[in-house]
């Protein structure tokens, strides 16, 4: 069995456990916050995704693709950079977002501890970060599967615990619950630096070559600068996506609280329930860059091409099925959440939005493994352009209110989707039926 398919296994195996788990939480949230507080919970959570992608600097990609390009003998001394690195941006991310919260009380309408928990994410991510990329890019895909588990396994236990034993109100309630977050990201960071450092101590006693520090900082910040710039783009829009949608609502003739109420069915419930599978594209997604990033380094087109076959082949045989089963079994599907006939509805309308980000996730590894980050970038901006504008203008109708905020969805799914096949197809030097290949483009 090749490193790809063993990889993604293992990935997609942990990965199950932890999307079960994740299932679990959201239901529990759901049952504890209510439709009107799950809907001002993931208000918060796409913001404190921003903070993260910051955090991280997509660190963790640029140093798996990194690795796996080169020799082992240069992997210490691209760890020592980066991590250096890491701490000069944590120190700058610290200062920066500390002043922010002082000048501007964010989330204080909702509890005014929350920007100071979410500051506690920044050093832990951080430093998580290299110790991730580099196991990515040696393929333990093992040590990322535990550290997943960890996450998800304390994620419940902690909001279990305390549900359980303390009885709060809505504010407080939303508070304990990012709590649990930072908790579980803590529980990861200690076993990935455990992991880490040991390591490092494997290579201290392996042959060791150096290079010019300034060729590992343009190397990383080749990949990481448009990466996070592309992330962060897709974080900041999606921050302000649930205000927007709100916004669109409201313009529709909905009042806030009914919008809110919506967008809690639709962000909280329809989205948890078609995300689920999304385990297997994400599992597919860190095994397939450092892949990729070999293949094409060391110009094997017939591997790049076996791998984009594989990708669509696996994508087709889970993503089809799970979708029929959405559209068939919504309502006691979404009735685990709420009983409610819109959220089961809801979650038909969206089965076209969660298939095609099932094949827009590992297509986007592929464009990181070539090289083509940039690409992606623009193609997700596109794909955003057309989300929201479709979604304003059917969306603020009274006639389709949400069911228009859903259709922008598909549309701009539909349109990355289809934007990342295309490049992937001509950059490897195949056709889109997949079955003729043509000289690859390494321009």
């Amino acid at each position: 069995m090749n490193s790809f398919l063993k990889g993604t296994i293992i990935l997609a195996g942990a990965a199950f456990v932890s999307e079960c788990i994740e299932f679990l939480i959201n239901l529990t949230l759901a049952k504890e916050l209510g439709e009107y507080g799950i809907g001002q919970y993931m208000t918060v959570i796409p913001v404190i995704g921003l903070l993260m992608i910051i955090a991280s600097f997509e660190l963790d990609i640029s140093v798996s693709k990194f690795v796996a390009e080169r020799e082992e003998k240069y992997h210490l001394i691209l760890l020592r950079f980066a991590m250096k690195l890491t701490f000069l941006i944590m120190t700058v991310l610290l200062s920066g977002v500390a002043v922010i919260f002082l000048f501007f009380p964010l989330f204080s309408e909702i509890h005014p501890a929350i920007r100071w928990l979410i500051l506690l994410l920044i050093p832990i991510l951080t430093v998580a970060s290299i110790a991730r990329g580099y196991f990515m890019g040696i393929q333990k895909m093992s040590k990322i599967a535990t550290a997943n588990l960890f996450r998800r396994g304390t994620h419940l236990f902690l909001l279990i615990l305390l549900f359980q034993l303390f009885d709060f109100g809505l504010e407080m309630s939303i508070l304990v619950a990012l709590c649990a977050i930072i908790g579980s990201e803590l529980l990861v960071l200690i076993y990935l630096i455990s992991a880490y450092f040991m390591q490092i101590k494997y290579l201290k006693n392996r042959p060791v070559e150096k290079l010019p520090k300034n060729k590992i900082l343009r190397n990383l910040m080749e990949v990481s600068l448009p990466t996070t710039a592309m992330r962060l783009f897709y974080a900041v829009t999606h921050a302000i996506q649930p205000f927007f949608i709100k916004f669109t609502l409201v313009t529709a003739g909905l009042s806030m609280n009914e919008a809110t109420e919506h967008f809690g069915m639709v962000a909280g419930v329809a989205m948890t329930i078609g995300f689920f599978p999304a385990f297997i594209a994400h599992s597919l997604n860190t095994a397939l860059i450092p892949n990729v990033s070999n293949a094409f380094v060391n110009y094997d087109q017939s591997r790049l091409v076996r791998l984009l076959r594989q990708v669509i082949v696996l994508t087709m045989l889970y993503g089809v099925p799970v979708c029929f089963l959405f559209y068939y079994f919504a309502r006691p599907l979404t009735g685990m959440f709420v009983e409610s006939s819109l959220a089961s509805y809801y979650l038909q309308l969206m089965w076209p939005y969660f298939l095609l980000h099932y094949f827009t996730i590992p297509l986007q590894a592929f464009l990181i493994g070539l090289g083509m980050v940039k690409d992606a970038f623009i193609h997700n901006i596109w794909a955003t352009l057309v989300t929201f504008a479709i979604m304003y203008l059917f969306g603020s109708s009274s006639s389709f209110q949400m069911d228009g905020v859903i259709l922008g969805l598909n549309t701009g799914a539909l349109v990355l989707m289809l934007l990342h096949y295309f490049v992937v197809c001509r950059k490897i030097g195949i056709s889109l039926t997949l079955s003729k290949k043509v000289p690859m483009f390494y321009e």
